[in-house]
């Protein structure tokens, strides 16, 4: 990371949902690097982050959400930002469904407050917006590229194709240096949300307990390790700086689609032990396969997953033993 380390020393940076899964590790990356991060999230100074207080003490730290456009604007001003990364959203499909209202105000309303205020700053030298593979809703033709059409059918995934319309209308409006994302399912250190198949199967196995897979465990997904994804964005954030990147979306994946099962039972291999599940069949208004094509960024960015599925497992299953020593369910 020799020139990218060159390339972040002493940069403004502005994150909004910087605690977050992947927020704390792309924070934890940029201050390593000598970034000066500011952070925007509703919860601050959490437990739950692979943040240390340490590098918790180096953020600049405004608590309040990406709906309040003030705040964002008057932040990004202080902050003198040149660069945004707008991870901040309602990001599980099941919390959307169930409250479609909050997921459009946090989600759409939530980016264009985001780009608005870049908008209206001046400073900024890029904005990096977070997106998903759910945004392309479902399509017969797989995988995923990045000019398929944007077409989500459910809360979560109709959220995320509105707020990729809105940053595409703000670079070629407004030209608004924006570049968005979209990857896959991330796993790793540091997720605490144990309603993710990941961090459930791997606390299943480590405290005893059986589990429960919500689908009928046949539903394919990428599955990529999240400090590459925090590394593609870092990438991504100082190649946006060359011609002919900016205004771009690139999907981000290690290529290897799994069903459930699959990544269940690579979990539990990684654990030493035998799988054990129960298979419910419930899940509903969710896309059965969804997997991306991740040529795009290989070819304009030179990038490229540094993580196997099974190294990205063995360092997962490393951390949450340090959660759940010997516990037992």
């Amino acid at each position: 990371m020799g020139m990218s380390r060159r390339f972040w020393k002493n940069r403004r940076v502005l994150i909004t949902g910087y605690e977050g899964f992947l927020g704390s590790w792309l924070t934890k990356f940029l201050l390593a690097e000598g970034a000066a991060v500011a952070g925007i999230d509703i919860r601050t100074r959490r437990a739950e982050t692979v943040l240390t207080k340490k590098e918790l003490a180096a953020v600049s730290i405004v608590k309040g959400t990406v709906e309040h456009y003030s705040l964002l604007e008057r932040a990004a001003r202080l902050h003198k930002t040149e660069f945004v990364f707008h991870l901040a959203a309602k990001s599980l499909v099941g919390e959307c469904y169930h409250d479609p209202a909050e997921a459009f105000s946090v989600n759409i309303r939530g980016t264009w407050n985001v780009l608005e205020a870049c908008r209206k700053t001046g400073s900024v030298l890029g904005v990096i917006v977070a997106s998903s593979d759910k945004a392309y809703g479902t399509h017969a033709r797989l995988p995923y590229k990045e000019d398929f059409a944007l077409r989500g059918d459910h809360p979560y995934d109709a959220s995320k194709s509105c707020a990729d319309l809105l940053s595409d209308t703000y670079f070629h409006t407004y030209q608004v240096p924006v570049c968005i994302t979209r990857c896959g399912n991330l796993y790793g250190p540091g997720d605490y949300n144990f309603s993710r198949i990941v961090p459930d199967a791997v606390r299943c196995g480590l405290t005893g307990r059986r589990l429960f897979i919500r689908s009928d465990g046949k539903f394919v997904r990428d599955y990529v390790f999240v400090k590459d994804i925090a590394l593609a964005y870092m990438l991504l954030g100082r190649k946006m700086l060359s011609e002919g990147i900016r205004g771009e979306a690139f999907n981000f994946s290690n290529e290897e689609p799994l069903s459930v099962i699959q990544i269940v039972n690579a979990v539990y291999g990684s654990l030493r032990r035998a799988p054990d599940y129960a298979v419910l069949n419930q899940a509903d208004h969710e896309i059965k396969k969804q997997y991306l094509c991740a040529a795009k960024a290989r070819r304009m960015l030179g990038w490229k997953p540094r993580y196997t599925l099974r190294q990205g497992l063995e360092e997962t299953v490393r951390w949450y033993k340090t959660i759940f020593p010997g516990r037992k369910g």
